[in-house]
């Protein structure tokens, strides 16, 4: 059949994509006096929509060494104990750890939890769940997967049902077909979908827990954008690219905008029916509640989301309508706040895209990125996980609309949505560079001055403004402690470099070239049109990413739209087409209005 070649990678997918992915907490136990181990667990709810199951419901209850079972169960701690000391994994780490100890915890009303502990109960070293009806091993962990649960391929934890085969599959499918051009199968637009959709092969063996094979596969597909976003940036006659002719679609994009309606009513459905909120919206919302009522902003946050004030204070500030809309519990309940700042990111995100794609080359292309938005997986799961990570994408689409004007107010306005963005997470900061000498090779030298003053004036400006509810009553000090510092000294398993750990010369390397790459461009001549400072910006978000110590699938949209602005845009506007160019290209195009870059 002429449909293999889609089909052929959507099936390769189905080969690896499985359980759902595994959600973001971390598992902290501290050994009490003589022995006696008392657990602390920070986990959010993996309830179901709706649910309003406490946070701490499955948090272990230590039990003291006895052969009799407690009230209610079948179990002894002592037979849990010596149900964990046999299974070999265990056997096996308790030898790197001389003196090591085990305890017995409930964990919920049907299980029980065993945690063996190093001498003085510094670490906990192995972790072992068991059946309290038929003294069955459910779990066992050691290393990173002790304390790092989002590693051990919990289903539904991240973006829920999104990763059932009978969802992702499909859209993989629905995003690539409509670029497909039979006539040219080796098309290199081809193998750029592809490797967009190839991050899905690392996510499958992250959903199965196998961390060790999920983590290197996601550097490729990150290498590889990140040169094609760098060769995109040649510099032509007028300072752009040469256009490879009018953009083909398979399916015409009136039916395009047809299956953009249907798919942003799944997406919506799907996140008020089926979604979860992870600590990411949760700290958001509390962020936002702590600004309403005056409070400081950083520090002292709940203990089953401790860290939850690692963002920028723009971050919080975004969540503070929907808090008040849809109010706040006080809990890890099903936080409608954080389900509608999600939505509302998605689809300002989908509405930049397209009002940029029309901009650059009419209807066709606006209509053609928003479905990309809709039908790409990635930011469907992002929607599903109601993090913040869209509402980065969509700042920094903002900026570049900004970008696209060459009125009076657009250079402060570029320099406010620059600011921010790295407000709401700061590796955003690093585009800041590039968006303040976007353009000024093509104004006098005399006009070049005040073009970045503009700039700089909106950054700080916009900079200030967002900084007076933190510093209101936080200090610079502990702003900084709990963002940036805590932030750099985290451990992470899920990069090259916190999986396999010495390579703490090679990341800096890595980070050092993201740098120095953001400086160049924003120096060194280069594609100077929409399409090339989007290339450029998807250069630099990609880099800073590359030398990331904790890198999670969330982060893909911060670059993919500014990836498929750049690989669609530099096709040229339809109307430009030739005549006699085929009837099949001109049905596939809407009149394109005329190109303002």
């Amino acid at each position: 059949m002429r449909a293999t070649p889609v089909l052929l990678p959507a099936a390769l997918i189905a080969l690896a994509l499985g359980a759902p992915a595994a959600r973001a907490a971390a598992a902290t136990f501290t050994a009490g006096p003589a022995g006696a181990a008392a657990a602390t667990l920070t986990a959010g709810s993996t309830a179901s929509a709706g649910s309003t199951a406490s946070a701490s419901s499955e948090a272990p209850l230590p039990v003291a060494p006895s052969d009799i079972p407690p009230a209610g169960r079948r179990l002894s701690a002592d037979a849990v104990l010596a149900i964990a000391a046999r299974l070999p994994k265990m056997r096996a780490v308790r030898a790197k750890y001389p003196g090591s100890y085990g305890g017995a915890y409930l964990k919920g009303p049907l299980h029980w939890q065993v945690s063996f502990f190093s001498r003085g109960g510094k670490q906990e070293i192995g972790q072992v769940i068991i059946d309290d009806l038929s003294g069955r091993v459910l779990e066992q962990w050691t290393g990173f997967q002790v304390a790092w649960t989002m590693a051990r391929g919990y289903p539904g934890a991240f973006g829920r049902h999104v990763n059932a085969l009978y969802i992702w599959l499909p859209l993989c499918v629905l995003f690539l077909l409509p670029f497909f051009d039979f006539r040219r199968p080796f098309s290199l637009l081809h193998l750029d979908l592809l490797v967009l959709l190839s991050f899905s092969i690392s996510l499958a063996f992250f959903n199965h827990a196998h961390i060790y094979a999920s983590v290197p596969l996601v550097y490729p597909p990150l290498l590889y954008l990140l040169a094609r976003m760098l060769a995109l940036l040649r510099r032509t006659r007028r300072g752009g690219g040469r256009p490879p002719g009018p953009l083909r679609l398979l399916v015409p994009a009136p039916w395009l905008a047809v299956g953009v309606i249907f798919l942003v009513g799944f997406r919506i459905g799907l996140n008020v029916t089926d979604s979860n909120v992870i600590d990411v919206g949760y700290a958001g919302v509390i962020g936002a509640q702590r600004i309403v009522d005056g409070r400081p902003l950083y520090g002292s946050y709940p203990s089953n989301n401790e860290h939850g004030d690692t963002y920028g204070p723009f971050n919080y500030e975004a969540y503070v309508p929907f808090e008040q809309i849809f109010g706040w519990s006080g809990g890890w309940d099903d936080l409608p706040a954080a389900h509608a700042a999600a939505i509302a990111f998605d689809m300002l995100a989908l509405a930049l895209l397209f009002v940029l794609g029309h901009r650059l080359r009419g209807p066709t292309l606006g209509i053609a990125l928003a479905y990309a938005w809709v039908s790409y997986p990635f930011t469907l799961f992002t929607l599903e996980s109601n993090s913040n990570d869209t509402l980065v994408a969509a700042l920094i689409l903002a900026a570049l609309l900004a970008a696209s004007y060459r009125s009076a107010l657009a250079t402060p306005a570029r320099g406010a949505l620059s600011a921010l963005a790295g407000l709401t997470k700061f590796a955003p900061l690093a585009l800041a560079p590039l968006l303040a000498t976007h353009g000024l090779r093509e104004l006098s030298p005399a006009r070049r001055p005040r073009a970045l003053a503009l700039f700089v004036a909106g950054f700080a400006g916009a900079a200030a403004l967002a900084l007076i509810p933190a510093l209101s009553h936080d200090s610079l000090h502990t702003i900084y402690e709990r963002t940036i510092v805590y932030q750099a000294n985290r451990g992470s398993p899920f990069s090259v470099w916190g999986l396999y750990g010495g390579l703490a010369g090679v990341q800096l390397a890595v980070e050092l070239a993201a740098v120095t790459l953001a400086l160049l461009l924003a120096v060194v001549p280069r594609r100077s049109d929409l399409v090339g400072l989007a290339a450029a910006c998807a250069a630099v978000m990609i880099a800073v990413q590359l030398g990331l110590e904790h890198w999670f699938y969330l982060y893909i949209p911060w670059f993919f739209p500014l990836v498929m602005l750049a690989l669609l845009g530099r096709f040229s506007d339809p109307r430009d087409a030739p005549a006699g160019a085929g009837s099949e290209a001109a049905r596939s195009s809407l009149p394109a209005a005329a190109a303002s870059s």
